[in-house]
């Protein structure tokens, strides 16, 4: 009985480790990219937040209107930067990486 319940510990444990080696992996294929655009408005930012969050790989969006920046974090694998830059421009929105 002691070999059973030692046996279940010992794959309880193996799975959560499995588990934070895989969540570390996909944390480490995420960027934050920094884009300056033209928004000028609220309406210009509803219509990123409500467009750019369904792009392929992409996690987090944040709009700041006064200094015109779009903070956007996305997944490596699933799309880039110039990817996101032509989703900005289907939505009439001119944007560039910040350097």
């Amino acid at each position: 009985m002691k070999k059973i319940i030692m046996l279940c510990l010992l794959a309880v444990m193996g799975f959560g480790i499995s588990d934070a080696v895989a969540q570390k992996k996909a944390d480490s294929q995420l960027k934050t990219t920094v884009f300056l655009t033209d928004v000028d408005c609220e309406t210009c930012a509803k219509k990123i937040d409500n467009s750019l969050p369904f792009q392929k790989g992409v996690k987090e969006v944040k709009v700041d209107v006064p200094t015109r920046k779009v903070t956007v974090t996305f997944d490596t694998t699933k799309t880039n930067e110039e990817a996101l830059i032509k989703a900005f421009k289907k939505i009439k929105i001119n944007a560039e990486v910040k350097k």
